[in-house]
């Protein structure tokens, strides 16, 4: 087998030994594509390079992220594990009790109850098969489930609490987080004093940093949000409540309360009012469109068919007309061009349909279109004969 370079330059050289097996997979699976060997070998590191080695592996934002996304995962791996066990119990809770002899049921049901043919059926169904964290898991801690099972489990009923946060420690409680289960800012009773979440809360992961809700921001989420305003505050509690619509920023709840403006609004006398976009000289709308004012904006609405331009919805607020309509009492009317003193459907035998904003010339009744021209229609003579004489029935008697 060849050497090659690894991380850092440092030449590596293929051994057969545990440690080098392990360095050489930990290396392909935590830090992919930052110039590792890739061969499938196993690497012998010099020991001075070994702690380096490890120590990136350890500081780098990959690992470090890489750390914290398995802390997550194996907690939520557990608590399901748990959530499934519980499940189990409730599903196995009256099996063989039907009803019958049962004195000796309500025996056989008490062996059952705390039997290991029954662990063994719940823990068969803890996991689906395609479930590799969880199947690893449930074979590697098998023997804390049987523990629990026989001897811990009627003193401590809660097996999520006693396996993932007390045995295994890959969970801590609500409210807090990290390897030592540390308080969340603002508390374990109300992380983040209620407003938000805090990161790792539950779990061995997360910094404990809080990630507000909408209405809140800052380190504690104490602090309103723009568009929010403090109805009720004290050392640990905040409520914030939304502004009026039309204020960026606010001290209460009414227009006049706005300290900054939304766009779309302006002050006026001391309190934000409704901008009238459609006011200005120039309509922000095409031609075709009029321009409809809304609480701190405004849309463009499609004029009527019969409208080149309007002012507004329907035929009586075209400011014009389109071709086929003309303006008569202050509206948009269609033109009968049917109706006009020329002819306009010139062919023989030919009769002109007014449509709106237009016509169209269709040949008269018994007559079609052929050639260009209206022609007569040509009926041919059915001379199909039926014969609807049957031929006389009798019954034998």
């Amino acid at each position: 087998m060849k050497s090659c370079l690894g991380w850092g330059g440092q030449r590596m050289e293929p051994t057969e030994g545990k440690r080098g097996h392990w360095l050489a997979a930990l290396a392909m699976r935590r830090v992919p594509g930052l110039g590792v060997c890739r061969a499938a070998c196993q690497w012998r590191l010099s020991t001075v390079s070994l702690p380096l080695f490890v120590f990136f592996l350890l500081v780098s934002p990959l690992g470090l992220a890489a750390s914290q996304l398995r802390q997550r995962q194996a907690c939520s791996t557990c608590r399901g594990i748990a959530d499934r066990f519980r499940q189990g119990l409730t599903d196995t809770a009256k099996k063989n009790f039907g009803g019958g002899n049962t004195a000796w049921e309500e025996k056989t049901l008490s062996k059952y109850e705390t039997s290991e043919i029954r662990l063994v059926e719940i823990i068969e169904n803890l996991c689906d098969s395609s479930n590799f964290e969880c199947n690893n898991m449930v074979e590697e801690h098998e023997e804390h489930i049987e523990a629990w099972w026989f001897k811990w489990r009627k003193k401590n009923t809660d097996l999520f609490k006693w396996l993932c946060i007390e045995k295994i420690e890959v969970c801590c409680p609500a409210g807090t987080y990290g390897p030592d289960c540390l308080a969340c800012l603002g508390g374990s009773e109300r992380p983040c004093h209620g407003n938000g979440r805090c990161d790792g809360d539950g779990t061995r992961g997360g910094d404990g940093s809080c990630s507000c809700n909408k209405e809140y921001k800052g380190e504690f989420c104490l602090e309103c949000a723009d568009g929010y305003y403090n109805s009720h505050r004290n050392d640990t509690h905040s409520v914030c409540t939304a502004c009026h619509e039309s204020c960026k920023t606010c001290r209460d709840a009414a227009n006049t309360d706005c300290q900054d403006c939304k766009e779309g609004w302006t002050k006026n006398e001391n309190a934000c009012v409704d901008v009238d976009e459609c006011a200005a000289e120039d309509s922000p709308c095409s031609s075709d469109q009029y321009c409809l004012n809304t609480d701190g904006s405004f849309s463009c609405k499609a004029c009527d068919i019969s409208c080149l331009e309007c002012t507004g919805e329907g035929p009586g607020k075209c400011k014009s007309c389109i071709a086929g309509y003309e303006m008569e009492d202050e509206k948009c009317t269609d033109v009968n061009e049917c109706a006009l003193p020329g002819k306009v459907c010139v062919r023989d035998y030919e009769d002109c349909v007014n449509t709106p904003g237009g016509f169209k010339c269709v040949c008269a009744e018994g007559f079609e279109d052929k050639d260009g021209a209206c022609a007569p229609v040509i009926k041919t003579e059915e001379t199909a004969s039926e014969n609807t004489s049957s031929p006389a029935t009798h019954e034998d008697l």
